[in-house]
């Protein structure tokens, strides 16, 4: 590796002047590829079940073993590459990860039994690359402190962009070409991320750094326990706050205005991920994660109150304003508080707990939300909130261990909160 890109201290052109910077194109385009399938596995999965035995409850539980597995797998093979190196795992992942996926299409087609549905789904899903953890440690090799903002950013951004497009190819994939076409697809996508990623050595951690012993693990630091937790809240935020937009569409009679609400969450949390990118915030990153999680439970309230679809689809945009800045945020602690040869296993804890939480939110915001309303959905978003802020709160010392970057900009002549330049 030849040198470490600088980045801007602040501007909207910090994401332009980040993407010409040599290799950042490249670890954009295929890690947003690599990506895609993390937003299309579970829904190819249920689509291919439904067309070939119509049980709803038989592809839910499919998918739901291969979402838990891939949670579960995702700190594993995060460790793996900050031992031996993000190279071999994305190579020997990926290859398992087709044959799993290949294995379940296989089962399905042939309607084998329940059980080895599940066991063909557990080994796709425990195979699936944690491709947004791995792209956001290699950032941490590619760019300074201040480029970290704007790539994490700008990562933050892809997210938004992934979880909106990707259910929607696997909706024209499966019912315009083949029931099967969004697993396909997901195995052609992931492939093609993760072989480029691979050989895009330039942005690839140095692994091999730590000892192997327990103490060296990302989970072992006290400040990473306490980021997991809160993302378990902000996971269970982001499942019960979808439920809350189908249930209220529902309850509306007005079903299609669903997608409409959906996409508007995504949009405010895009939106707000790109502005808060942009700025050169001052403030101690502990300090600023505290604030931004603050945010998100506020954001579901009026979600709760509200009886009215023009209302919804304004407040459904102010609910995903706190999401991009908080996960951003997040990002930026958690790189400041691990070491770096473990922040690929670092960064897929909060990878894999978030999309665990968003499980659960589903789950039980849809059971609540049967029982009373999707106001009661809304409440669960907002608890969710209330308990990701009372762990930071708590763990709140344990986050304070300063990286460099923010010792460098608390001991500065005195400083603004932030500092918005052109």
């Amino acid at each position: 590796m030849s040198g470490r890109i600088s980045g801007s201290s602040s501007g909207f052109g910090s994401y332009s002047r980040l993407l010409k910077s040599p290799g950042s194109t490249v670890l954009s385009v295929f890690g947003l590829i690599g990506r895609f399938p993390a937003s299309m596995r579970s829904v190819s999965c249920v689509m291919l079940i439904l067309a070939v035995s119509g049980s709803l409850r038989t592809a839910g539980t499919v998918a739901a073993a291969m979402v838990i597995s891939q949670g579960m797998a995702g700190p594993v093979l995060g460790r793996l590459a900050d031992r031996l190196g993000q190279r071999r795992v994305l190579l020997v992942a990926c290859t398992l990860h087709g044959l799993g996926i290949s294995l379940l299409v296989l089962a399905v087609v042939a309607e084998a039994p329940l059980w080895l549905l599940i066991a063909a789904a557990v080994c796709a899903g425990g195979t699936a690359v944690p491709v947004g953890p791995f792209v956001r440690a290699r950032w941490a090799t590619m760019v300074g402190p201040d480029g970290l903002r704007t790539a994490y950013a700008l990562e933050s951004v892809f997210d938004e962009i992934v979880f909106v497009i990707g259910p929607l190819l696997v909706t024209l994939l499966a019912t315009g070409v083949h029931p099967a076409g969004g697993l396909v697809a997901c195995v052609v996508l992931v492939t093609s991320g993760c072989v480029a990623l691979a050989l895009h050595r330039r942005s690839e951690p140095v692994s091999g750094q730590l000892t192997g012993n327990r103490s060296d693990r990302a989970i072992s630091v006290p400040g990473v326990r306490v980021l997991v937790l809160a993302y378990v809240g902000m996971g269970v935020f982001l499942g019960a706050v979808d439920i809350t937009m189908i249930a209220f569409a529902r309850d509306h009679q007005s079903p299609e205005f669903a997608g409409l609400l959906l996409s508007l969450t995504a949009v405010g949390s895009l939106l707000a991920g790109i502005c808060f990118g942009a700025v050169n915030w001052r403030m101690p990153k502990d300090r600023l994660f505290l604030v931004t999680i603050s945010l998100l439970g506020v954001g579901a309230v009026p979600l709760a109150l509200t009886d009215s679809l023009v209302a919804m689809a304004v407040f459904a945009l102010l609910s995903g304003v706190a999401v991009a800045p908080t996960w951003i945020a997040g990002s930026g602690l958690l790189e400041s508080l691990v070491h770096k040869g473990a922040l690929s296993e670092g960064f897929s804890w909060l990878s894999s707990v978030a999309a665990l939480g968003a499980s659960l939110g589903i789950a039980i915001g849809g059971y609540l939300a049967d029982l009373g309303g999707s106001d009661q959905a809304a409440w669960l978003a907002v608890s969710a909130g209330v308990f990701a802020v009372g762990v930071t709160g708590a763990g709140y010392k344990a986050l304070r261990k300063k990286s460099s970057s923010d010792l460098v900009a608390e001991t500065a002549a005195p400083q603004p909160v932030f500092d918005k330049q052109p």
